[in-house]
Order: structure tokens, then C-alpha cells, then sequence
């Protein structure tokens, strides 16, 4: 009877413990996963839940140790350096509300933005953005990598509407094209 009891309780500790691991909840790190499995965590991701709306505000910290100050094309950026490609992160120039929900990722992704270039490479170009779209996964947040042209955020969004990079701006990459086509939020 004893026994029973305890797996009975252990079952029902774990379901509880599932139910309150949320993805939109306390401190997470932000991983990118290279094409060999090699992982680089690039900072932390503090999330806020609000219940009564079911989303989450956050407060984003990219880890400034991994990534190397470059000046290109007239701008400071900080990149990672890979063996082919250097990833400049790219802050996002207008304001945007951070906050997140199941279905409603798009502010992470745009804190997320990068710009790819060749190591050897003296400038950058904006139409080399990479995009990372964002899904949930249980109790982490996952996305695979996109390309989009940067140039959309030139100018800023019309009055009204907060989203210059349209679903249809953003386009498939083959994974193997870049270093890093993964991005893990746990």
C-alpha cells in the first residue's frame, strides 16, 4: 500500500512539475546550434509572465563575451566569429512592445536579428539578414533559421503597424549554408 502511495505521488509530482514548466517563465538561456551540434549560448532571455493576458513580457541580455566588436560599414557591431562567416547581431531600430505568447513570437524574432558576412569580408551587407522564426516546444522555444533582406528595416514602419518584415520576406535557407541554423531558448 506505502509503495503505491508513493508512486502514486511520485506520478503526480512529475505531472505537476510539467504542468509548470513553461516556456514564458524566469531566467533562459539563448543557444545557437551549429550544423555539427556545437552549441554557443549567446545570452539569457528573463521572461514576466502576465496570467491575466496569458503572455509574457522579457528583458533580453546578449552575453557580451563570445561576441568580438567589429566597425563595418560605418557602424560598431557585435559578431561571432565562425570559421567561414561572422554573424553581426543587429538591434532592432524601432520599438517594439517585448512581449510573447504561444502563437505570438515575432518581438523575440526581432531581437534576434542577425546579418551574415564572409570572415574576410571588410563590410557588411544588409541584404544578407538572418532571421530566426520561432516556435514552442514544450518548455523551451526553438527556431530554425530564415533569410530575409535587412534593407526593410531602412525605413521605418508605417503608423500604425510595427512589422516592416512581412511573412513573405522571409525566405528558406538550406541549413548547411550557414554555421549556425538553430536557435534554442531554454
Amino acid at each position: 500500500m506505502q509503495r503505491t502511495f508513493r508512486i502514486v505521488f511520485l506520478a503526480l509530482l512529475g505531472t505537476c512539475t510539467g504542468a509548470l514548466a513553461d516556456p514564458f517563465s524566469g531566467q533562459k538561456e539563448i543557444t545557437l546550434r551549429a550544423v555539427d551540434g556545437t552549441e554557443i549560448t549567446i545570452g539569457h532571455v528573463t521572461f514576466h509572465a502576465d496570467p491575466a493576458t496569458g503572455t509574457a513580457t522579457y528583458d533580453l541580455d546578449l552575453s557580451r563575451d563570445v561576441f568580438a566588436q567589429h566597425f563595418l560599414s560605418m557602424r560598431p557591431f557585435r559578431c561571432l566569429e565562425g570559421p567561414r562567416q561572422h554573424w553581426c547581431h543587429l538591434p532592432y531600430p524601432y520599438d517594439i512592445d517585448r512581449r510573447v505568447s504561444d502563437d505570438e513570437l515575432t518581438d523575440l524574432e526581432y531581437d534576434l536579428l542577425f546579418v551574415h558576412k564572409g570572415a574576410t569580408d571588410y563590410g557588411i551587407d544588409m541584404w544578407n539578414g538572418l532571421y530566426f522564426k520561432l516556435s514552442v516546444e514544450g518548455d523551451q522555444l526553438s527556431g530554425h533559421l530564415f533569410e530575409v533582406d535587412m534593407g526593410l528595416l531602412a525605413i521605418p514602419p508605417a503608423p500604425g503597424t510595427r512589422r516592416p518584415i512581412g511573412r513573405a520576406d522571409i525566405h528558406e535557407t538550406d541549413p548547411d549554408a550557414h554555421w549556425l541554423p538553430e536557435i534554442i531558448i531554454r
